[in-house]
């Protein structure tokens, strides 16, 4: 979880014009949702949805969305401060809290006071001393590799009341679908360009080495094996530098690679 402090993006959106203003609410909600479908970038759509959260949800100071990532791991992104950002990291370095029983648990967590909670005993005192009085973490769930938590945080006792509550739930609902669309687009773009770079990189090593297709991604596979760095990582450097992986400056591949005669 990168604990730097990032500012949305997106100029923020219309505050809500009154409590209990159903069609200035509707309004405005429509209007993010059109937004949101506008938008393809996974990082934007992010930013989008947590500039949103801070206008039109009651008693938000701070927020930020948990993505769950490869092997379970969970990043945070898109903080709107320094208080996000900071309160995120301490939920991963203590492995609990809000945004993670969010995630995993449960659809709504709400912690009215940080200073007497006693479901995370190493979490609380952190973020109470972090300036995290409250919280609320909304699940951001449509299937199964697409989990996330959108994350709000008052400065406050009691911060977010029966209001919050509403207006965020309709708030995770529309991001929620915006989320898993953009993570499906950033999935697929990024497959594409981990196809590319590996695709470059054979054509180098077949010119360089007069080797085959088969006989340059396998030097490819086995200097990745050797170097413990993914392939795509091995392909980039190799396309950037020139270079193999584990081998010097302009050195031909392993010995015992494929095609080198060897």
């Amino acid at each position: 979880m990168d604990a730097s402090a990032e500012e949305p993006q997106h100029g923020p959106v219309a505050a809500v014009p009154g409590a209990g203003n159903a069609g200035g609410l509707a309004d405005q909600l429509g209007n993010f949702s059109r937004e949101l479908q506008q938008e393809n970038d996974f990082e934007e759509t992010l930013a989008l949805i947590v500039a949103a959260a801070l206008e039109l949800i009651p008693g938000t100071v701070g927020a930020s969305i948990s993505v769950v990532e490869l092997h379970g791991r969970i990043r945070s992104h898109a903080h709107s401060g320094d208080l996000a950002a900071l309160v995120d990291f301490l939920q991963e370095r203590t492995g609990e809290g809000p945004c993670l029983d969010a995630i995993w648990q449960q659809r709504t967590v709400e912690v009215p006071d940080f200073r007497h909670e006693q479901r995370w005993p190493a979490f609380a005192p952190a973020a109470v001393a972090a300036g995290a009085v409250s919280m609320l973490s909304f699940q951001l769930y449509v299937e199964a590799d697409t989990l996330g938590a959108l994350n709000l945080y008052g400065a406050a006792p009691h911060a977010f009341d029966a209001e919050s509550r509403e207006i965020g739930v309709l708030v995770a609902s529309h991001a929620a679908v915006a989320f898993a669309d953009a993570r499906r687009i950033s999935n697929l773009e990024d497959a594409l360009a981990t196809r590319d770079v590996i695709g470059q990189a054979k054509g180098i090593l077949m010119e360089r080495y007069k080797v085959t297709d088969q006989q340059a991604f396998l030097t490819l596979v086995t200097a990745s094996s050797r170097t413990h760095e993914k392939l795509r990582r091995v392909a980039e450097r190799l396309v950037v530098t020139g270079d193999l992986p584990g081998a010097g400056p302009g050195s031909t591949p392993a010995p015992d690679a494929p095609g080198t005669g060897t």
